[in-house]
């Protein structure tokens, strides 16, 4: 006599907002206050990573490039609430790329802002109408700009796998012309390109040496490592027992004091993510206004919210 065996697939994971696919109660985070307010300039690059968790490109304009006039409601409010200056996250995409991106710098900065500006440095960074805007905010507000450049590895061959051919050289000659002009500078490198964070550090350091950049590896501001996103990966979900666990202060993950502006393709207006990392899930669009994106916690329903903010100990912002 033959037994059929019935199996069952086990549940689906980062599904429910509030319990896991093992029956525990879900980790969630609540809102602490503004520190940084993040504009997404659009999904449009002028280069197409392998590894790009926006998935940004030359043709990718899901996300809209920002204009001033969608900005300037968000300062206001943060005006509204009494923040104080805070920290404005500039990020992409490409934000050079976009034709208000000096407006919209100079908005902010004329507020008191604090702006902190992610781009490869290449192109649509070295064209003379974005240099001489650089240029004269720079002029303008001295020390309240940081450019953190994107650097996958400190070697040519490993960064331009990533990015394309010529894309390191392209960065480093953006790299130096920041340098020369005495911006505040930062980069940004990737953990898994390199066997561990010292060789890491070291290697940077010794391509800082050598383009005589104006930045020191050893300082984790300077030189941000941040940890792998893979889209299929596997982690485990964070439940409530984690905080303890993993002696992790619900505070320090990014959705407690950072949201993030976007506008999708084809919306009549702009919006506010949780954060930087995960604009393409509805259940991380929390409404239209700062007040609406902040009223209630934010479920850690998405397999990045285990591996870069609470494993991978990460944050985008400065």
């Amino acid at each position: 006599m033959t037994t059929l065996l019935q199996t069952v697939a086990p549940p689906t994971k980062f599904v429910d907002l509030e319990v896991t696919a093992k029956g525990e109660k879900r980790a969630s985070v609540d809102w602490r206050g503004l520190k940084t307010l993040w504009l997404n300039t659009g999904t449009l690059c002028n280069i197409q990573c392998v590894n790009c968790y926006i998935e940004s490109s030359p043709r990718n304009s899901a996300l809209v490039f920002l204009k001033l006039a969608d900005v300037l409601p968000y300062l206001d409010e943060v005006d509204d609430m009494a923040a104080g200056p805070i920290e404005i996250g500039i990020t992409g995409g490409e934000p050079f790329l976009a034709p208000e991106i000096i407006d919209i710098l100079d908005a902010c900065l004329s507020r008191g802002h604090d702006l902190l500006i992610l781009t490869n440095a290449m192109r649509p960074m070295m064209r003379p109408r974005v240099q001489k805007g650089l240029l004269a905010l720079h002029a303008q507000h001295p020390g309240r700009m940081t450019l953190r450049v994107s650097l996958d590895h400190y070697t040519q061959a490993l960064h331009d796998k990533e990015r394309g051919v010529k894309a390191f050289g392209e960065a480093i000659k953006g790299l130096q012309w920041l340098s020369e002009n005495r911006f505040k500078l930062a980069i940004a490198g990737r953990q898994d390109l390199s066997e561990d964070e010292p060789t890491a550090r070291a290697g940077y350091g010794a391509l800082v040496r050598r383009e005589r950049l104006n930045i020191d590896p050893a300082d984790t501001r300077q030189l941000v490592l941040f940890p792998e996103m893979v889209p299929n990966d596997d982690p485990p979900e964070i439940t409530t027992e984690c905080w303890g666990i993993l002696d992790v202060d619900p505070a320090s993950i990014m959705c407690a004091d950072q949201r993030m502006v976007i506008r999708r393709k084809g919306a009549e207006h702009a919006s506010i993510t949780a954060c930087t990392l995960l604009t393409q899930s509805a259940d991380f669009e929390l409404g239209r206004t700062l007040k609406e994106a902040t009223a209630e916690p934010v479920s850690l329903n998405h397999r990045w919210c285990a591996t870069f903010c609470v494993l991978g100990g990460a944050s985008c912002s400065a």
